[in-house]
């Protein structure tokens, strides 16, 4: 593909979006030929299977197949010379026997201007191991930012109780309850809040559905601080810096063009502290004290 549209020649970039980016339908002169557009993100859209980095990018540029702009078709280059920085760039499977799910979910409240809708997301790993991730707008336009978050869980939730459905038949062990992380504490005192008001009457199915799963032991809800929120990737466009630090976290990681004598050199993702830090840095504050 880096081929095909001849990206060689382009400047490498360390994100797929630029992080000031706010992409609109009316954005400037339409493209004479879409074609080119459609085709270079529908082959985009078959990646974003194995590389979770490119989710957001690809349904920001989905919106606009119809009627693109010229803006859309460079910032959809832009995609390409992002690929071009890192074109080995995967999900690492670990070899670790647990079988424990971890899931995460964030929402920009309504971050698209056309129709104010709001993007949820999330990313659920498997004994550390990436398996199933999604970003997509809500249906509906959400009043406040907590039910937009609200939003958010029940859709992970529904994941989650899919996803232990599919390990029982398979006869896999599940540890339960499941971690779900979110850094909205509006959204979690609604999950465990018995007691519906008056302003949150509009999403009781996702209350009641969300709550059922909770007090069943499926999951368990917990803070994450937003520093540490992983599915950020999946909300907006972020820095090289920021993007890089997710994703070594969530073991997307960049592997040399030949494998053989360098598996080695591919490191697992660190054990996150979603309080905190990570292991790695906390044992390197605890040697700095002992030194010190």
């Amino acid at each position: 593909m880096l081929k095909e549209f001849d990206v060689s020649n382009l400047t490498r970039v360390s994100s797929p979006l630029d992080p000031a980016l706010k992409l609109q339908a009316d954005d400037g002169e339409y493209l004479q030929n879409p074609t080119i557009f459609r085709h270079l993100v529908g082959k985009l859209n078959y990646l974003t299977n194995t590389r979770p980095d490119l989710f957001f990018a690809v349904l920001t540029l989905s919106q606009y197949m119809q009627k693109p702009c010229v803006s859309h078709l460079s910032d959809a280059l832009r995609v390409l010379k992002y690929l071009s920085f890192a074109p080995g760039q995967g999900i690492l499977l670990s070899a670790e026997a647990s079988f424990s799910l971890l899931a995460f979910c964030d929402t920009d409240w309504a971050s698209y201007k056309d129709l104010r809708r709001s993007v949820s997301g999330f990313f659920i790993t498997l004994g550390g191991a990436p398996i199933s991730w999604k970003s997509n707008k809500q249906v509906s336009i959400s009043l406040s930012s907590a039910e937009a978050e609200y939003r958010s869980v029940r859709r992970v939730t529904a994941e989650l109780t899919w996803l232990v459905l599919i390990l029982e038949d398979l006869s896999t062990p599940v540890t339960l309850p499941i971690p779900l992380h979110s850094d909205s504490k509006a959204a979690i005192h609604i999950a465990r809040n018995p007691v519906f008001h008056e302003r949150t009457k509009h999403v009781e199915i996702d209350c009641h559905f969300v709550r059922q799963q909770f007090l069943s032991g499926l999951i368990t809800l917990s803070v994450v601080l937003s520093k540490a929120q992983l599915a950020d990737i999946f909300m907006k466009p972020l820095s090289g810096v920021s993007y890089r630090e997710i994703l070594d976290k969530l073991g997307v990681t960049r592997f040399p063009s030949n494998l053989r004598g360098d598996v080695e050199k591919i490191k697992p993702p660190h054990n996150f502290d979603f309080h905190g830090g990570s292991s790695t840095d906390r044992e390197e504050d605890e040697m700095k004290k002992k030194k010190n």
